[in-house]
């Protein structure tokens, strides 16, 4: 396998060891003001989710009535605790990720899957749009088994309505969380701080009921 062609899915053998130090993270989120670490109040729900890069993907969940936190990092891989760096190599099997942090009574989890669903094209496998490669392709990872039930048939409706408009099969990674690693400081609400940035965001047009 050569490690030139991103698209393709490393192996645990050949992924980078990465370290055991985790990255720095900011103790607040600048737009809530909540913190990006837990612990968290124990009514509040996760999930964590990819959609491309991870820029536009955090201020699409940040600006959700009812989402306490937010925060990007990596997820679905191999190398722990590895930097952006590594992560775009294509050598750690990591994908581009937002952890969404909401309270259940205030958005319900097929809200945040009807603007998952309907913010990118889960159609595309290792790309979203431009942007190519394993670290783009479209997940959800969950924390138990009702997310996975309630995730799985959020697909498998959106498959429907996709199917009906001409698109193909969704190739969206979906299973249950390993491990959250959190992305570098800078990455952290990057649009907040820099709201000329690139969001490469596309949805297919296609609702999700």
């Amino acid at each position: 396998m050569s490690f030139l062609d991103k698209s393709l899915m490393v192996t645990r053998e050949q992924s980078l060891p990465g370290r055991q130090q985790k990255l720095t993270v900011p103790a607040s989120h600048i737009v809530t003001g909540n913190p990006l670490q837990e612990p968290f109040a124990q009514h509040l729900s996760r999930l964590v989710l990819g959609m491309g890069c991870f820029w536009g993907a955090e201020r699409r969940f940040w600006e959700l009535e009812g989402v306490y936190s937010t925060a990007v990092g990596y997820a679905g891989g191999y190398t722990p605790n590895p930097t952006y760096q590594e992560v775009c190599s294509g050598q750690t099997g990591q994908s581009e990720v937002v952890l969404v942090i909401f309270d259940p009574a205030k958005v319900s989890l097929a809200t945040l899957l009807k603007t998952f669903w309907e913010s990118h094209d889960p159609t595309q496998g290792m790309r979203q749009g431009n942007d190519r490669g394993s670290q783009y392709r479209s997940c959800v990872y969950t924390l138990d088994d009702t997310q996975l039930r309630s995730v799985i048939e959020s697909r498998n409706s959106y498959q429907t309505a996709l199917e009906q408009a001409g698109f193909g099969s969704v190739t969206t990674e979906i299973k249950a969380l390993d491990e959250f690693y959190y992305a570098e400081e800078y990455h952290q609400q990057y649009l907040a701080k820099n709201p000329q940035g690139y969001c490469g965001l596309a949805g297919t047009g296609v609702s999700c009921a």
